[in-house]
């Protein structure tokens, strides 16, 4: 089953329209979250100071919301259950060392924490609220004696991250939310972290028509937007054909050095 199209444009008037038409008991929430973002942009015209004020925006409302628990807490674990399966089918072994950009309350975390060797895992995230949530999540698995390191992040340029490091870099729903210069900043500066076999594995919300944004929260690429940029950045990418076969709407990127293809880790 074919679970992943590419998306239409969900910023075309039209669109929007038909939408309402469609959902009429949706437009008041959508347009008080249209109202509230664009006030939050005018406070933050930085985009990872604008999302960090959303992701407390939405906690201070909901916390479980806010981290993914929308519309249940069996989908938030059915989801972090399957982007943990398919990188332990792509090879992920306890001795790896692994960094989650967007580590948010665990929701994936708390089983690769469980599965590594104790110290292996580092989990970074622009939301110090969501951050107190991961603790939470610790917590409640007993993990605690795994040792995972949570640190806030202010960018992707990783510059406290030693050299060399991480097998598996992985980022589940990041760039769907992220501008291009904040997906470019990542790519310049991830292959430096990498170890050599490493790869780097994100989702992304696809288009295959004209690329957009949606409040500027939710970002639509095309793929060969996506290859081209790690391209200029000494990078490999190659679109994820086995994640669409999964019941999710994101799809799937993996990127390795261009001068690393013949060892990649799970390869």
């Amino acid at each position: 089953m074919r679970a992943t199209e590419p998306a239409g444009n969900r910023s075309r008037l039209l669109h929007q329209v038909r939408y309402a038409l469609r959902h009429p008991e949706r437009v008041p929430a959508h347009a008080r979250r249209a109202v509230r973002d664009a006030w939050l942009r005018l406070r933050h015209p930085d985009h990872i100071a604008y999302y960090r004020a959303v992701m407390a925006s939405d906690a201070a409302r909901s916390t479980e919301a806010a981290v993914g628990h929308n519309p249940s807490r069996e989908q938030w674990a059915r989801i972090g259950r399957m982007q943990f399966d398919y990188l332990v089918g792509h090879g992920l072994k306890p001795h790896h060392r692994m960094l989650e950009i967007g580590c948010g309350n665990l929701r994936a975390g708390r089983l690769f924490i469980d599965h590594l060797d104790t110290g292996h895992y580092y989990g970074i995230d622009i939301s110090p609220h969501i951050l107190l949530a991961a603790q939470d999540t610790l917590v409640a698995e007993k993990l605690q004696p795994k040792l995972p390191y949570l640190a806030l992040a202010d960018d992707l340029t990783f510059a406290f991250l030693p050299d060399a490091h991480f097998d598996v870099v992985h980022a589940h729903s990041v760039f769907s939310h992220s501008p291009l210069h904040v997906i470019e900043e990542c790519f310049a500066h991830v292959g430096r972290i990498l170890a050599p076999g490493g790869f780097f594995d994100f989702t992304f919300d696809r288009t295959e028509g004209e690329e957009h944004q949606v409040l500027h929260e939710d970002f639509y690429y095309r793929t060969r937007t996506l290859t081209d940029l790690a391209a200029r950045h000494g990078l490999d990418a190659r679109f994820m054909d086995d994640w669409e076969r999964l019941p999710h709407r994101q799809s799937r990127m993996r990127v390795t050095a261009a001068v690393d293809r013949a060892r990649t880790v799970g390869s």
